[in-house]
């Protein structure tokens, strides 16, 4: 054969940097777990003590009395996410709008941003840790502080969305010499007002689920009366209230779910 025979690259070419990061990571890994005490033993032992834990929550209680304060704290959870969600979802309108960098100047953008990193920096429990010493216990050291995750998330996720919209609509709607605020109206909002609904019916879904959280501080709802539950060994009534919650994140679900079928 009078014909060159050219030289083929190799068809697989390892990747020498990836092989070292996976080698690191698992020494990394296999030193974690030694220093941490993580053994099969304790594990074994874990297993044993969380069947026998089990095993005192049942059955469920449903005592009339406790029954009723349940409800109470029930309601109150509700109550909480609710007014959070709906306070952070009017406020995070406003703040992604600021924050989108296709719209606002750089000068603007980059504090609102800030802004939006401050309130994502911490989860919600040590948020509620200081509502709860800024007003004290109860319900409304919950809603500032599921309110400002709220902003963190919706406002950040809105943003971005903004960012992604087409520019040819604005660009349509400017030509006509519309003011910026008929811009936002008729060609920013349609755009991302499906994305925006998902976003914010997530977060009310996510609330519910946090609402209990917080309450173990001391910001109101059902997550107090959950953990004097534990604190005085009531284990059969413990596993009535997450029962409860389990029911209401499945109601939340549904509801999300539907709001979503709606918008789309």
């Amino acid at each position: 054969m009078n014909a060159a025979v050219t030289a083929r690259p190799p068809a697989f070419v390892p990747n020498w940097p990836a092989r070292i990061a996976w080698i690191a990571l698992a020494l990394y890994a296999g030193y974690a777990t030694s220093i941490l005490d993580v053994s099969w033993a304790r594990f074994v032992t874990g297993v044993d003590n969380g069947i026998r834990f089990v095993g005192r929550m049942l059955p469920p209680e449903t005592e009339a009395s406790k029954m009723t304060l349940m409800l109470r704290g029930i309601y109150e959870t509700l109550e909480i996410a609710v007014l959070s969600s709906a306070l952070g979802i009017m406020l995070s309108l406003p703040i992604g709008l600021l924050a989108a960098r296709n719209l606002m100047p750089p000068w603007l953008t980059w504090p609102t941003r800030l802004l939006i990193a401050l309130c994502r920096s911490f989860h919600q429990v040590i948020i509620a840790i200081l509502f709860v010493k800024a007003v004290g216990f109860g319900a409304l050291a919950g809603i500032l502080a599921l309110t400002v995750a709220s902003i963190g998330f919706i406002a950040k996720l809105f943003a971005e969305a903004i960012e992604e919209i087409s520019a040819k609509q604005l660009e349509a709607i400017r030509a006509t010499g519309a003011p910026f605020m008929n811009v936002i109206l008729y060609g920013v909002l349609p755009q991302v007002l499906t994305r925006f609904v998902g976003f914010a019916t997530y977060q009310f879904d996510s609330n519910i689920r946090n609402s209990t959280m917080v309450g173990i501080v001391g910001a109101g709802g059902i997550g107090g009366t959950m953990f004097a539950a534990f604190q005085k060994f009531d284990y059969d009534y413990l596993l009535t209230i997450l029962l409860a919650i389990i029911a209401l994140i499945m109601v939340s679900e549904s509801l999300q779910n539907w709001v979503k079928k709606v918008y789309q």
